[in-house]
């Protein structure tokens, strides 16, 4: 008997020895081969980044949820009967704004298990497919609600002469700051999906 170093073994049998007192010896042949699993390391190794890339994007979702749904500021005036007030829902842009990047990051909150079934098994290609599909959903709807809240943001920065738009940033400055502070947010969310995008293309494809 005799092993190689590839894992497959052999049973040699010498031609003319007897075998169990007869005078032909029983052809054995015996051979089992040691089937390697791969380690699948860099695979794990992606899907922790997956899953921490994740997290980092629910943090960025919720907080430009949370900035943009909490962001008014009214002017002091001499009498309360004369104020004015701006707020994120007197907006249409900026309501699509709260409401897609809730959606997403309650998205993102709902995929951690997939991503957690992705570390544990490393080879399985069903979730990350899955995961794949509905990223790149979440992504395009993050980019486009940043996309029409910074259209607002610029014409709250600077008007527009042509249409008689006034630029409201000089009396509103707390609440510019807060909406572009939500809209830089939504876009960091979107750009870390994006690369979670990326990662699990290139997961699947060294599948």
């Amino acid at each position: 008997m005799e092993t190689d170093r590839s894992g497959e073994t052999a049973i040699n049998i010498i031609p003319g020895t007897k075998a169990n007192g007869k005078g032909k010896a029983p052809v054995v042949v015996s051979s089992t081969k040691a089937v390697e699993q791969p380690k699948g390391g860099l695979k794990k190794g992606i899907a922790i980044c997956d899953f921490l890339l994740r997290l980092c994007a629910i943090g960025a979702a919720l907080g430009a949820t949370a900035t943009m749904g909490t962001t008014a500021e009214t002017l002091p005036f001499f009498t309360q009967f004369l104020q004015f007030q701006a707020q994120y829902n007197d907006i249409p842009a900026f309501q699509f704004f709260v409401i897609a990047n809730a959606i997403v990051a309650g998205y993102l909150l709902l995929s951690l298990p997939f991503s957690i079934i992705c570390i544990i098994r490393p080879y399985a290609t069903a979730p990350r497919l899955l995961l794949v599909i509905f990223d790149t959903v979440m992504a395009g709807l993050t980019i486009a609600s940043a996309s029409a809240s910074a259209s607002i943001v610029y014409l709250a920065h600077y008007g527009n002469p042509n249409t008689n738009w006034l630029a409201i940033c000089q009396q509103f400055g707390d609440f510019c700051r807060s909406v572009s502070g939500a809209v830089v947010g939504s876009f960091i969310a979107g750009a870390i999906l994006m690369v979670i995008i990326v990662l699990s293309a290139f997961a699947l494809k060294r599948s």
